[in-house]
């Protein structure tokens, strides 16, 4: 099954399946003020690379996520469902305990040398943000990108950390061999809303300053604008200021995409509104009441928006940033791209 890659390297086919806990992890937690209330599962994984079902409409076919769980605490994370395949809880498990992969490094470079891979694009961040701030102690992600450099193998990332630069010097090295690039995350850039629904991420600002210094270095970055919060962050002066921002950061290109609302972030989300805008919760169950979706002519007026003023605002004319010489790649080569919706 799809989740059998989270259980401990070592157990035996012949014992029974048990909750990842239930033997043989490492549990960990830290006296430090950023991780404090968080407790940490060190398993051995027994793969990484991940392959994505078929019917997931996302446009990259495999990923490798090191982290489940994340302590940026996004209300909304379409993720948050994941962590009950491990008997914990959507909410409050998922923001506080977090299953780290000690093993994924070189997991990753057992898999990637396997005859049987075919050189495929690999798409990082998609499930939980592999640059959260678990990732600043635990430093997977460079031996991740160390194995992904020296295959010459595509890769991307999606962050809304800034602790991707501390990983610059792998980041260009790689980009010199294969295709690399980046997207951060920044759905608005209002304050009061970034402290309210993504309370462990760092400022909006930040973010962009991330975009920005990628982009300095030859790492093409965009911004994926997610989530725009209905009646939150979506009015047209919000909508203004933050692709306005966007544009200043000098990102190569933006992907608009609308809160949706999956089992598990449902019942989360719709009981922090409950609590903070209790108003909001006629009308959210009004656009939602169907489905995990907002209405298409909703979504539709919205993106339209976002496109009208990234024209207007010029997101992607800035001068690109000089780009790396590129070295041949010593193994394959012409994988499939990553394009966003």
């Amino acid at each position: 099954m799809r989740w059998d890659n989270l259980r401990l390297a070592g157990t035996g086919d012949d014992e029974p399946a048990v909750p990842l806990f239930a033997r043989g992890a490492v549990t960990r937690t830290f006296d430090t003020p950023e991780f404090k209330g968080m407790t940490f599962y060190e398993i051995r994984a027994r793969s990484v690379i991940n392959k994505v079902p078929g019917a997931s409409q996302v446009p990259f076919q495999y990923t490798i996520n090191p982290y489940r769980g994340c302590g940026h605490r996004c209300v909304y994370c379409f993720a948050r469902k994941s962590h009950e395949y491990l008997d914990l809880d959507a909410g409050a498990d998922f923001d506080s305990k977090v299953v780290v992969k000690v093993n994924a490094p070189e997991l990753t470079r057992q898999e990637l040398a396997a005859p049987r891979w075919g050189g495929h694009h690999v798409a990082m961040g998609t499930n939980v943000d592999c640059y959260q701030r678990a990732e600043g102690r635990y430093g997977l992600m460079r031996g991740i990108l160390s194995a992904l450099r020296d295959a010459a193998n595509p890769f991307s990332i999606l962050t809304k950390g800034t602790l991707i630069l501390r990983d610059l010097d792998l980041l260009t090295e790689a980009a010199q061999v294969t295709d690399v690039s980046a997207n951060v995350s920044v759905g608005f850039v209002d304050p009061a809303a970034w402290r309210s629904v993504e309370p462990g991420t760092p400022a909006p600002a930040r973010r962009l300053e991330t975009c920005a210094t990628l982009n300095d270095h030859g790492i093409p970055c965009g911004v994926l604008m997610a989530p725009i919060l209905p009646y939150l962050t979506d009015s047209p002066a919000q909508l203004d200021r933050t692709v306005k921002e966007i544009a200043e950061a000098g990102a190569t290109h933006i992907a608009p995409i609308v809160l949706h609302l999956r089992p598990g972030a449902r019942e989360w989300w719709l009981a922090w509104l409950g609590r903070e805008h209790p108003r909001l919760v006629p009308r959210y169950l009004e656009l939602y009441g169907r489905g995990a979706y907002a209405p298409r002519a909703y979504q539709e007026r919205v993106v339209a928006q976002v496109r009208e003023l990234a024209e207007r605002h010029g997101v992607g004319r800035a001068t690109p940033a000089r780009r790396l010489p590129r070295r041949p790649p010593a193994t394959r080569s012409d994988p499939e791209q990553l394009t966003l919706l």
